[in-house]
């Protein structure tokens, strides 16, 4: 990850974009990291879910997949962090090379394939939480014979120490795993795992992420589905398997999916579209493409009450963190608006 905690950003660029990716959560365990002196602005707060947020940043999952770094995370000034995806077993994901970046596209394309060392690493390391919000993201794995299950043992196993769960339907590079998101699985899915979290002691809010590929007939019936389910939120969205406008053609040519600048339009077209079909009810999380203050005032604008980053960090480095807030609070102060409330979802109908 060029850019970030210290470490040179040529090295890093000249790193393979896995070997760099290790190289910046090795950082982040050794402490080789800026912190977030300052506490955040109060107006930058909101209860969401019924969490006390204390901003609206959070690291979106993927970056720190095995729950090794969520303190160290929070401490950079995210307002919460979400880790994984976890599935029931370990599993490897899919054969390297895997993960590849264009610095002309401000653009990753992955196929990692949910690797990650398994639920139960993670819960150890998860055992005793920081303070603040990591949300835990689950999945199924590959080779399961009921994926529907492993959900409900990932909410099962994970509940006890997840400031809220996100139920990941929607990667591109678990074969057949979007085919959760047709509306009859996605029904039956939901259904077990409510049972699942009624059995529980403790019972996270509980959100579906979605991908931006899904066909815009088809959104409306979805969207009824999770809300009907007793979903607490949705996530919008996931990477695009859409190629268009990239500007580097072999990269191009990768398989797997794609986040980054491109997918910024086509993410936040859905969410403000997720926004009005929920009727602005249901808190949404805006994810794709935000690697500036305007892209994430977009999103707040779009529908959004809270927004996630990753790839923008990879090309824009840890001041994104401090400007995104910066501008959040710029964009509050034209509005004459003391918190965000006013701002969310005040341009969805464009």
């Amino acid at each position: 990850m060029n850019g970030l905690f210290g470490l040179g950003e040529a090295l890093l660029l000249a790193l393979p974009p896995e070997q760099a990716h290790e190289l910046a959560i090795k950082g982040l365990e050794l402490g080789l990291y800026p912190r977030a002196h300052q506490p955040d602005d109060k107006r930058l707060a909101q209860t969401v879910f019924g969490l006390e947020v204390p901003n609206p940043l959070g690291m979106a999952p993927g970056f720190d997949k095995n729950a090794r770094v969520p303190r160290e995370l929070l401490a950079l000034g995210f307002g919460f962090v979400e880790v994984g995806t976890l599935t029931p077993r370990p599993q490897s994901g899919n054969r390297p090379p895997r993960l590849f970046r264009s610095t002309s596209d401000h653009a990753i394309i992955n196929r990692l394939g949910f690797n990650n060392e398994g639920e139960e690493s993670a819960l150890a390391r998860l055992t005793d939480p920081p303070q603040g919000i990591v949300g835990v993201n689950i999945g199924a794995n590959r080779d399961s014979e009921d994926r529907i299950a492993d959900y409900v043992t990932g909410v099962e196993r994970m509940a006890p120490v997840a400031s809220y769960l996100t139920v990941n339907i929607s990667s591109p590079n678990t074969p057949g795993l979007r085919d959760l998101q047709a509306p009859d699985a996605l029904d039956a899915l939901l259904k077990r795992i409510q049972a699942a979290l009624a059995s529980l002691t403790k019972r996270p809010p509980l959100l579906v992420k979605l991908a931006p590929d899904i066909a815009e007939d088809v959104l409306p019936e979805i969207v009824s589905i999770i809300v009907a389910n007793g979903a607490d939120g949705i996530v919008v969205s996931n990477t695009t398997l859409s190629r268009d406008a990239l500007k580097h053609a072999s990269f191009a040519r990768e398989s797997g999916g794609l986040s980054g600048r491109p997918l910024f339009v086509r993410s936040t077209r859905m969410l403000a579209r997720v926004y009005r079909l929920t009727e602005g009810r249901l808190p949404l999380i805006g994810v794709g493409g935000i690697d500036s203050g305007e892209a994430a005032l977009a999103k707040i604008a779009a529908g959004a009450s809270l927004i996630q980053l990753y790839t923008g960090l990879v090309f824009e480095g840890l001041g994104l963190i401090s400007r995104i807030k910066q501008a959040l609070l710029a964009g509050m102060e034209r509005a004459k608006a003391d918190s965000l409330v006013p701002l969310i979802g005040s341009r969805a109908e464009e």
